[in-house]
C-alpha cells in the first residue's frame, strides 16, 4: 500500500511564511500567444542499474517476499505462474495515465523479464487496475494512495469480502487475479506514482522496508518510480528456479545462484543492512497518521528519533524521523523545526543513494533563502538539486524550486528570465500538482515569500 501523499517541506513553509503576510494575486502566467502552458512530461527510460552486491539483494529479498507491512509472515512464495494479462477499469484512465502505464509495461518486460500485456477492460484479467474518486476510495481504507487486493477484481467486490479470508494474502499459495485501486482524480504524477509501485506489488513484493534507500518499497516515499534495486529484484521473483508455494529456507537457498546468474557484477561486496524492528515502524505509522492529535504525532516522531539513536541509526530511518518532527513543528517551534530539517540533510547528503532525499529537504532552505532575500543563495540551492529531481522524475518538486528560482530572479530584477523559470515550473506542476487551483495556490505562496511582494502587499 502506498501512503496518502505527503507534500512536501516547501509547501508547509511556504503557508507558514506566506502567513505573515497579504497573499500575492493569484494568477497564472501564460505563454505569449496567450495559450495556457502544455504540461511537461517525462520521457521512458530504463532505471540505472543496482551497484547493490547480491548478498544485500538477498538479504532484502527475503523480507520484501515473504513479510506484510503488519509485520505478519508469509507461509509461501506466490506469483503469476504464466503470462500476465492487465485491463483497466472502473473510471478509466486519462491519456497521460495510460501513456504512463505503457512505459511502465515496457520497463516491466525489459527490465524484470516479465511477460505482462494489457488487454481490453471487457475482458478477465490477472490484473485489475480499477479506477475510482479518491474520497471515495479513502472513506473505506482512510490513510491509502492506492493499495492492491488479493482475489478480487472490482470496488463492489472488494468492499462485500472485506471481512472475508479472501483478502488475506497468508492464504495465497499462486497469484491469479488480484486488483490495484487507485485514484484517478489526482495529480497525473501521482497516478504514475501508484501505477508503479502497486503494479509492482501484484506481481512481487508485498512489503514495504524502510531501511531500503533505493527501492519504491518504502513507505517514506521519496521514490516515485521503480528503480534498478527494484527490477533485480522482479527479475529474481520471477526466475525459473522460483515458482510458487516454495518457504522461505527453499528460496533463501536458491537466491544466490540465481542472483550470480542474473546480476554477475553483485558477486562482489557485502551487505551491513541492519532490518527494521516493528515497534519503530509503528512510532512512525504514528507520527504520519492524520488521525492522531498533533501531541501524539509528535510524541511519535520523538520516540523515533529515540529508538534510532540507541540503535546507533544514522541511516536514512534516522533522517526520516527527524524530518518527519521537522513538518509537525513548522509552525509552533520554528528553531526545533530547522535543526531538524538540518540534521535530516547532513545525513541524507552523506549517502549517494539518498540524494533525492535530501532535494526534498533543500527546498525549505532555499524558500528561507529566498524569504531573507537571498536571491543568489536560493538560485545555487535549486540549481544545485535540479539534476537529481530530474533523475528522479518528481515533477511536483521539480515545479515548486523553479517556482522559488523565478521569484529569486524578480527579486534580483532579471524579470524576463524569472518568467521563463516560472512557465517552466507550470508545465511540471501540471504534471506533478494538477489542480490548476492549487497551482494557482502555490504560486502565490512562493511569491508572497518575495521580500519585494510582502512589501508592496503590505502599503
Amino acid at each position: 500500500m502506498r501512503w496518502a501523499a505527503r507534500t512536501t517541506v516547501a509547501l508547509g513553509l511556504m503557508m507558514w511564511v506566506a502567513s505573515c503576510g497579504t497573499p500575492a494575486p493569484n494568477v497564472t502566467p501564460k505563454t505569449r500567444a496567450g495559450s495556457p502552458v502544455e504540461m511537461n512530461t517525462f520521457s521512458s527510460r530504463p532505471a540505472p542499474p543496482t551497484t547493490r552486491s547480491n548478498q544485500s539483494i538477498a538479504q532484502e529479498f527475503i523480507p520484501l517476499a515473504f513479510d506484510l507491512e503488519t509485520g505478519t509472515r508469509l507461509p509461501v512464495l506466490s506469483r503469476f505462474e504464466n503470462p500476465v494479462t492487465l485491463r483497466v477499469a472502473g473510471d478509466g484512465l486519462s491519456d497521460i495515465g495510460q501513456k504512463d502505464l505503457d512505459n511502465l509495461l515496457i520497463r516491466l518486460r525489459n527490465e524484470a523479464g516479465i511477460s505482462i500485456t494489457q488487454v481490453p477492460a471487457s475482458q478477465h484479467a490477472n490484473i485489475t487496475v480499477h479506477v475510482l474518486k479518491l474520497r471515495k476510495m479513502q472513506r473505506l481504507v482512510p490513510d491509502a494512495a492506492c493499495f492492491v487486493a488479493p482475489r478480487v477484481e472490482s470496488w463492489a467486490e472488494y468492499k462485500a469480502s472485506r471481512n472475508s479470508d479472501l483478502l488475506d494474502w497468508t492464504t495465497l499459495k499462486e497469484r491469479t487475479k488480484l486488483t490495484v485501486f487507485i485514484p484517478g482524480d489526482v495529480a497525473p504524477q501521482e497516478v504514475r506514482d501508484c501505477l508503479h509501485e502497486e503494479i509492482a506489488q501484484a506481481l512481487g513484493p508485498v512489503n514495504d522496508l524502510y531501511q531500503l534507500t533505493d527501492s519504491i518499497f518504502n513507505d517514506d516515499n521519496f521514490r516515485n518510480v521503480l528503480t534498478g534495486f527494484d527490477m533485480m529484484v522482479l527479475r529474481a521473483y520471477y526466475d525459473p528456479e522460483l515458482h510458487s508455494g516454495m518457504t522461505r529456507s527453499e528460496v533463501a537457498a536458491r537466491l544466490p545462484a540465481i542472483l550470480t546468474r542474473i546480476n554477475p557484477k553483485g558477486r562482489t561486496g557485502f551487505s551491513s543492512a541492519t532490518s527494521t524492528p516493528r515497534p519503530w515502524v509503528m512510532q512512525i505509522e504514528t507520527a504520519l497518521s492524520g488521525r492522531k492529535s498533533s501531541a501524539v504525532r509528535l510524541n511519535a516522531a520523538n520516540s523515533a528519533i529515540q529508538m534510532a539513536r540507541a540503535l546507533n541509526w544514522n541511516d536514512n530511518r534516522l533522517a526520516f524521523a527527524l524530518y518527519v518532527r521537522g513538518k509537525l513543528t513548522l509552525g509552533s517551534n520554528t528553531e526545533l523545526s530547522i535543526a531538524s530539517f538540518a540534521e535530516a540533510e547532513s545525513i541524507y547528503r552523506s549517502d549517494p543513494n539518498t540524494q533525492i532525499h535530501a532535494a526534498n529537504i533543500s527546498v525549505q532552505a532555499a524558500a528561507f533563502a529566498l524569504s531573507a532575500g537571498q536571491a543568489n543563495d536560493a538560485i545555487t540551492i535549486v540549481d544545485t538539486n535540479i539534476p537529481v529531481v530530474l533523475e528522479a522524475q518528481n515533477a511536483g518538486l521539480l515545479s515548486e524550486m523553479l517556482m522559488i528560482k523565478a521569484e529569486a530572479l524578480d527579486f534580483l530584477g532579471q524579470s524576463s528570465e524569472a518568467q521563463t523559470v516560472r512557465l517552466d515550473s507550470i508545465g511540471w506542476a501540471r504534471y506533478g500538482i494538477g489542480s490548476e487551483a492549487e497551482i494557482r495556490g502555490r504560486l502565490s505562496e512562493i511569491s508572497n515569500l518575495n521580500p519585494k511582494n510582502r512589501r508592496t502587499a503590505s502599503r
